[in-house]
């Protein structure tokens, strides 16, 4: 360690700059400083030395020259311990420099301007500054360097405390300084080579990588890197409030949980998450309400799920997963028939949510792996409006899938009644959250509450999806319902009762007739899809011809 006796002080934000500056000259550091910086100073009555006279060089080009001198570099760059270094330092007259505070000319705000010319872009690359922050960064041991107003208070209370800084932190004001120039260097190449070479490039930083236990198999293996500058709800921030640790498939599942759940703003909402498909997917009076139908969607997929919500925790939620007065069933499949098993408890991977009732916490955390993650509120507007996906040899770039729909627009005789319009816009939610290519049944268990009945995802066509996967699921949904609430009508009656007030969703327009036709063979009544085939006249004709009611949203949401 070694005392830091002089400061060089020159910075585009001025914010906390004549306290700080104040309170090193208290603590008997000289202050050397220019232009804009040097002249703040003069004026709240701090002594400064301006770096004309170190360099006895006056500043230049309008100012473009004034700190790019070996009087500076030389004091920012020698070896304290090197003898040579020493001794050619004082033969020159050169000054030791153990402080540098600097922070760069404003170029990300400046071109991030829509009207900003080139000319103003290039008068806020700074030259001078970067170059001091790289060499007091790279003499670490003995020049302290700071970048950000933040770290004024622990520089000034290390030096009170010590009369010197540490090592330690210096180190980190070193790593610091380095990140700053780079991001600084790739803004800047990013803008030019668009403006010079017609080229568009991205420059992606994440920060505090940390290995994970391995990937999606467990012959590989993983890591997670958060973006700082993502400051909304998202799993990568969220506190673990208990639980072991976050693997790889859960990082993937819960992220995926998560956004199903933030489209559901404005009602109580909870996604049960496999695989990244929601297989339950509903909204409730409360949230426990919420669980019990989105688990109801897929009670075998939902063991070994994650689940998010949208809604605080409650006690009744947690007593559902897990508590020893509730009956937990789960079900096998035997001779093409769900057959209930009574279990301890429902297994869950990870649930996420805004807040954990105390009581709802102790229950949970009761289950040794089960993770616990807290989020901030998903009230708020998506932070991020791009996506990325690396491939072997690329990156592909993206604007995010925020929208829902551009238009509802009926296109058939028969048309949706408010209701039905409601109950379509869950069911467009859920789907747009389904690998392609999907098909959603979505239902309306009470006046205003809504449930995914049925899914089929990730098949090579949607015909498959409907017949093959989402109305076998809800076949078998409607089956454990109809035995359990014994109705007192045969079960067909009950089952086309449903299925006449379900609507089906498709991420993506009918290319023929066929789907429709199948789906009013079920005795669905109601569909949403995009529109925008050669043949949506023959789909609508089958609609026409069959009494079924069909929109288009003019919105696909395919999901790869």
């Amino acid at each position: 360690m070694s005392r830091v006796k002089r400061g060089l002080l020159s910075v585009s934000v001025k914010t906390g700059i004549v306290e700080f500056a104040r309170s090193l000259v208290e603590l008997g550091v000289e202050i050397i400083s220019t232009g804009g910086t040097a002249r703040m100073l003069l004026e709240n009555g701090i002594q400064v030395v301006p770096v004309e006279n170190i360099t006895e060089f006056p500043e230049m080009m309008d100012g473009r020259v004034k700190t790019l001198h070996p009087k500076i570099h030389g004091g920012l760059l020698g070896l304290r311990d090197n003898p040579e270094h020493v001794a050619q330092a004082k033969s020159l007259g050169i000054g030791w420099i153990d402080l540098v505070v600097v922070n760069l000319y404003p170029f990300e705000q400046t071109v991030a301007k829509a009207d900003v010319k080139l000319g103003d872009a290039i008068e806020n690359i700074d030259i001078g500054g970067p170059t001091m922050l790289r060499s007091a960064a790279k003499n670490y041991p003995f020049v302290t360097v700071v970048t950000d107003p933040l770290d004024y208070g622990r520089i000034l209370e290390e030096i009170r405390e010590n009369g010197e800084i540490s090592l330690a932190f210096k180190k980190e004001l070193a790593a610091k300084a380095f990140r700053r120039t780079a991001d600084y260097d790739s803004a800047i190449d990013c803008y030019l080579s668009e403006q010079f070479l017609n080229e568009k490039t991205i420059r992606l930083k994440y920060n505090e990588g940390k290995t994970l236990r391995y990937g999606e198999n467990s012959h590989q293996s993983a890591s997670l890197f958060v973006d700082k500058t993502c400051q909304g709800a998202s799993v990568v921030r969220a506190e673990v409030l208990h639980g072991k640790e976050m693997s790889y498939n859960n990082y993937v599942d819960g992220e995926a949980a998560l956004e199903a759940v933030k489209d559901l703003r404005g009602q109580i909402g909870v996604a049960v998450i496999k695989h990244t498909n929601p297989c339950g997917y509903a909204t409730g009076e409360t949230v426990s309400e919420a669980l019990v139908r989105a688990w109801a969607g897929d009670p075998i997929s939902a063991f070994g799920s994650v689940i998010a919500c949208n809604a605080p925790v409650d006690l009744s939620f947690a007593e559902f997963l897990k508590g020893k007065n509730v009956k937990h069933i789960g079900y096998i499949v035997k001779e093409g028939k769900y057959i209930p098993q009574e279990l301890p408890s429902k297994f869950i991977e990870v649930i996420i949510a805004p807040e954990f009732s105390s009581e709802a916490l102790e229950l949970l955390a009761k289950t040794k792996g089960l993770r616990l993650l807290r989020v901030q509120s998903l009230n708020g507007e998506d932070i991020e409006k791009v996506t990325y996906r690396k491939i072997t040899g690329g990156m592909l770039k993206m604007d995010k899938d925020l929208l829902l729909w551009d238009k509802f627009e009926t296109v058939t005789e028969r048309v949706f009644g408010e209701r039905m319009k409601a109950l379509a816009e869950f069911t467009y939610k859920a789907c747009k959250h389904t690998k392609s290519n999907a098909i959603v049944l979505g239902r309306e268990y009470k006046t205003g509450y809504f449930q995914v009945l049925g899914m089929g995802a990730g098949q090579p066509n949607r015909v498959d999806s409907l017949r093959k996967l989402a109305v076998t699921k809800a076949d078998e949904n409607i089956q454990i319902e109809f035995d359990a609430l014994k109705p007192g009508v045969p079960f067909e009656t009950y089952r086309q009762k449903v299925y006449e007030q379900l609507v089906l969703a498709s991420d993506a327009f009918f290319p023929f007739d066929d789907t429709v036709r199948a789906a009013a063979e079920y005795g669905i009544r109601y569909i949403v899809q995009p529109g925008g085939s050669m043949r949506d006249e023959d789909s609508i004709k089958a609609c026409n011809e069959l009494g079924v009611a069909m929109a288009f949203t003019g919105t696909r949401h395919f999901r790869h």
